[in-house]
């Protein structure tokens, strides 16, 4: 009785301080803030909470010791909250949390002390972020974590040792990036992992000296890469069993590519170019070859293969592709005799892979500085310096030289860092990057030149630096895209140009980014955006105009871009929407910011062209009371429509029944009429008295079948809600 009784004191306790915007379930010690208005974590949440959910919210930081108040809490989603940052320490006091969820915000940079404090830590989603670079040690503290999942980030790089820490990690997915360079030492710290998942990258070979570290792992997914060839001996991973390589770019694979994998059972080569294969030398534990979707020569060349097949019993799925006559068949329908070799000519020589960097070289490091020679990295962070010191190890991969005045970087800065790959020159007071001041950086990927003054740039300052593919130049001053900048810079897929005072985006400004996938411009002063400006852009994927002074939607630079599945829009003076504003990009976006502009009117018409596609859809806090009909919006999985004042009268019945459908939280609220006002759009009673109200809303006519139904949808709040997405939960 003792124990029921402190239960229930601390239960009542919890209700008491239930904070106003969420739902506490105590019994189950349960907390759910979801897709709400909050801008911080509520510091009243019961302090025995287990499960937080605060999806959908807007925190944009995380500081430290967010979390001081519930230290019991084992799970916490955080699911699109337009995190941007966390703060070192930011969830230091939660030992006991086993299941983190950040998937879907906005972080750009782990750091190494974000993650501090959650060494009971066992599932870590940060699927669907902008993270460009992981610093080593980031995860240092994790010690139990079993899943980690970095899918569909900005990831350019993988440096030596990034996983330390992670002893029991059994599933890593690092797919959906833009992975093309490993570090020969990056997976040396999991001896614990089984699956590993790299497919969706650009990787342009197969990373064997990398993948060698992994002795336990079973799984390896490769599909998806620009991979054109497997050399010999390519991979030596002791326990593979499953290999996946499809829909790459293999031409050929050498005879002993797996030898060293003898415990391979099933090896994927789908929808490649291969004409044929020769003998897997060394494969002899493997059971299956899938070759569907390659242009099969089925001649003698095959004969070799083919008899292979039989000998070691090996079933291979795919077709013959040629010659006309064989077209179409299986490969074990074949039969020797049947493959000639007449008019024929032998497929072409395979093209060799891109050697791996060298790790060699000195291990000198500048007077006041810290060099690590097991990360490979340089600092001198903050040491208050006017010159940029040299004399780094010549196999440095990372520098940080941030928070020093050097006001100029001069031409040949960097001397010897062939094997550079990130350099840091964040707040460093500089004005002017001399040409020439990159030179010799030819394995650089990342450049950060955040918070400096710099106006202009110059093509020649990046002369020396071709491998350059993000380049960050937030908080600096420039009023204009520094036009032909780019030219140099082949493979830049990210640039950051946010917080700044550009006014417009003229036709010529980023003339040579051919190659650019994700643009930011939030926090600018822009007020219009040419026709032609991005038309250099075509595979661009996102674009951010957040937080600029566009009066319309910039329809007519938007054509030209068929890849772009994210445009934000959010905090743009935008009051009228009209016809047919998104055709251009209809075909291909999935993720609408809509929010916070103000916006009183939007054409019936406004997302012609827009359909199941769409994902997310934004459209809070503005002025409208009445929206376009998005009944073909069938893949919703985020549709926020917060803090709108809808009219709830007969005009608005279609939102109404649709919304009702939805397994969706919208957060819609009536504005008026006054009876109506404050109101959840799909339990207001205005509804009720509509022309043909009583077509399949019958039920809702019954005041006690209305109270059973809310209260059923209450107790739906307070149950197990799915891991993906905060709006697959009931309104």
């Amino acid at each position: 009785w003792g124990l029921l009784l402190l239960a229930a004191a601390l239960g009542a306790t919890a209700a008491a301080r239930c904070p106003a915007p969420c739902v506490c379930d105590n019994l189950r010690a349960h907390v759910l803030c979801l897709n709400g208005s909050l801008t911080a974590i509520p510091d009243t949440i019961p302090e025995l909470t287990r499960k937080l959910d605060l999806r959908g919210n807007s925190f944009t930081v995380i500081p430290a010791g967010a979390f001081l108040a519930t230290p019991y809490l084992t799970h916490l989603d955080l699911q699109h909250c337009k995190v941007e940052r966390l703060e070192e320490g930011a969830f230091r006091g939660l030992g006991r949390l086993v299941y983190l969820n950040l998937a879907s915000n906005g972080i750009a940079l782990l750091f190494q002390e974000s993650l501090d404090g959650l060494f009971s830590l066992q599932q870590l989603i940060l699927e669907g972020n902008r993270i460009e670079e992981i610093q080593p040690g980031a995860f240092g503290h994790l010690a139990s974590l079993t899943v980690l999942d970095l899918r569909a980030n900005a990831l350019v790089y993988l440096p030596d040792m990034v996983f330390q820490g992670l002893q029991v990690l059994r599933w890593l997915r690092l797919s959906h990036n833009a992975l093309h360079v490993l570090g020969t030492e990056a997976f040396a710290a999991l001896p614990a992992l089984r699956r590993l998942s790299l497919d969706h990258n650009e990787l342009q070979a197969l990373p064997g000296e990398a993948l060698a570290r992994l002795d336990g792992a079973t799984r390896l997914d490769l599909g998806h890469n620009p991979i054109t060839y497997v050399a010999e001996e390519a991979l030596a991973m002791a326990s593979l069993r499953h290999l996946f390589l499809d829909h790459t770019s293999l031409q050929d694979v050498a005879p002993d590519a797996f030898a060293r994998s003898p415990h391979l059972r099933t090896l994927d080569l789908r929808e490649n170019q291969l004409q044929g294969l020769p003998p897997l030398a060394g494969a002899g534990g493997l059971v299956r070859v899938s070759l569907e979707g390659n242009p099969l020569l089925c001649s003698c060349l095959l004969r070799p293969f083919h008899k292979w097949l039989a000998r070691a019993r090996v079933q291979a799925e795919g077709a013959c592709a040629a010659p006309p006559a064989l077209r179409g068949r299986s490969l074990d329908s074949l039969k020797s005799p049947e493959m000639r070799c007449s008019h024929l000519r032998p497929p072409p020589s395979p093209t060799a892979p891109p050697e791996q960097p060298s790790s060699a070289g000195s291990r000198q490091c500048p007077r006041g500085c810290v060099c690590s020679p097991d990360f490979h990295h340089g600092s001198c962070e903050n040491r208050n310096l006017r010159e940029i010191p040299q004399d780094f190890p010549e196999d440095t991969r990372l520098l940080d030289l941030r928070r020093n005045a050097f006001r100029t970087v001069p031409p040949a800065a960097f001397p010897g860092l062939k094997e550079l790959v990130s350099l840091h020159l964040q707040r460093c007071s500089i004005r002017e990057l001399q040409p020439g001041a990159l030179r010799g950086l030819e394995s650089l990927v990342y450049l950060y030149l955040t918070n400096n003054h710099l106006s202009t740039l110059a093509a020649a300052a990046f002369e020396g630096a071709p491998q350059l593919a993000y380049l960050d130049l937030d908080h600096n001053a420039f009023t204009r895209v520094p036009a032909g900048t780019f030219r140099l810079l082949p493979n830049l897929i990210s640039l950051h140009l946010q917080h700044n005072a550009i006014g417009e985006l003229v036709e010529g400004d980023l003339a040579g980014a051919r190659g650019l996938r994700w643009l930011y411009l939030a926090g600018n002063a822009i007020r219009r955006i040419a026709p032609a400006a991005l038309a250099p852009t075509k595979m661009l994927e996102k674009l951010h105009l957040e937080g600029n002074h566009l009066s319309e939607v910039p329809t007519a630079a938007l054509r030209g871009l068929p890849a772009l599945s994210e445009l934000k829009l959010s905090r743009n003076p935008i009051k009228h929407m009209g016809d047919g504003v998104f055709l251009p990009v209809a075909s291909s976006l999935q993720h609408l910011y809509l929010d916070n502009m103000g916006l009183q009117w939007i054409s019936p018409h406004a997302f012609t062209g827009l359909g199941p596609k769409i994902r997310s859809l934004y459209l809070e806090s503005n002025k409208m009371s009445n929206i376009p009909d998005m009944s073909n919006f069938t893949g919703l999985e985020i549709l926020n429509l917060q803090d709108v004042p809808f009219h709830c009268d007969c005009q608005l019945l279609p939102l109404h029944r649709w919304i009702n459908k939805l397994n969706l939280c919208v957060g819609a609220t009536c504005g008026s009429p006054a009876e109506a006002q404050g109101l959840k759009v799909k339990l207001s009673t205005t509804f009720q008295t509509c022309p043909g109200w009583g077509q399949g809303e019958a039920g809702e006519t019954n005041p006690n079948k209305t109270k059973a139904a809310s209260k059923h949808s209450k107790k739906k709040r307070l149950g197990k809600s799915p891991a993906r997405g905060f709006s697959k939960s009931r309104a």
